[in-house]
């Protein structure tokens, strides 16, 4: 199971949210690039990149920040937030993410996104899915949908999307533990899915819960910035 650190930006800094809420911001490192080297330093390979200003204003705002990390780093990394029209996908393709993420849209306009997956190729998204209860949630996490996340993802399945995160927005920033039943059944459900958790993960317990029952990977973020986690000891638990 691959572990993926996360780095939430806001005005070009390293962030935090608890339950998605934007007036629960705590700042850990105004300089990003910092944050991605020691993740790469410890043998890391990939991050998970949030772009919250773009996911609040709809539109791309801290593209330099993934051009600067895609740049001076060799971090594999996924980028996310305020993706609304094919140019965003290209912009963030070309600033160095090796993946799009997407959520909001995937929802709200899918004939833009099945277009996206025909034009890049579906091995180029990182699909989002954000959920209340099972619903979905989109516009960084300001909107509940009625839309059931199963069903949202056994859609995308078909179309070629490979790898889905999903991220319990409940569990998100309060270190109180993944949502393992949601996952299993998400699995055992769709035998064929590359499932990434996301939200709630505490310690290295927690990850080994989710390896357990087939997560292909795990993003980690405020356990890391809390120290509950040390990166040296999500370096040791992905090489076992």
């Amino acid at each position: 199971m691959q572990i993926i650190p996360a780095i939430d930006i806001i005005e070009g800094k390293c962030v935090r949210l608890t339950e998605g809420d934007y007036s629960q911001k705590k700042i850990y490192n105004e300089h990003p690039l910092e944050v991605a080297l020691q993740f790469q330093d410890a043998g890391l390979e990939r991050v998970h990149l949030v772009d919250l200003d773009g996911a609040k204003a709809g539109k791309i705002i801290n593209w330099k920040v993934l051009e600067l990390l895609a740049t001076k780093t060799s971090l594999k990394i996924d980028f996310g937030g305020g993706i609304k029209k094919q140019e965003d996908v290209r912009v963030v393709l070309e600033a160095g993410a090796l993946w799009a993420t997407v959520g909001s849209v995937a929802v709200k306009d899918k004939t833009s996104l099945l277009q996206w997956l025909q034009h890049f190729g579906a091995d180029k998204f990182l699909l989002g899915a954000d959920v209340k209860g099972e619903q979905l949630a989109v516009g960084g996490w300001l909107e509940t949908t009625n839309i059931h996340i199963y069903d949202f993802i056994a859609a995308y399945l078909q179309e070629g999307i490979e790898q889905i995160f999903c991220t319990d927005i409940s569990k998100d920033g309060r270190l109180e533990g993944p949502s393992l039943q949601l996952y299993q059944s998400l699995l055992e459900k769709n035998n064929t899915l590359q499932l990434i958790a996301s939200g709630g993960v505490s310690s290295i317990q927690d990850l080994e819960a989710l390896r357990a029952i087939g997560c292909a990977g795990a993003i980690v973020g405020k356990a890391i910035y809390e120290g509950r986690i040390s990166i040296e000891a999500l370096t040791i638990f992905q090489a076992s």
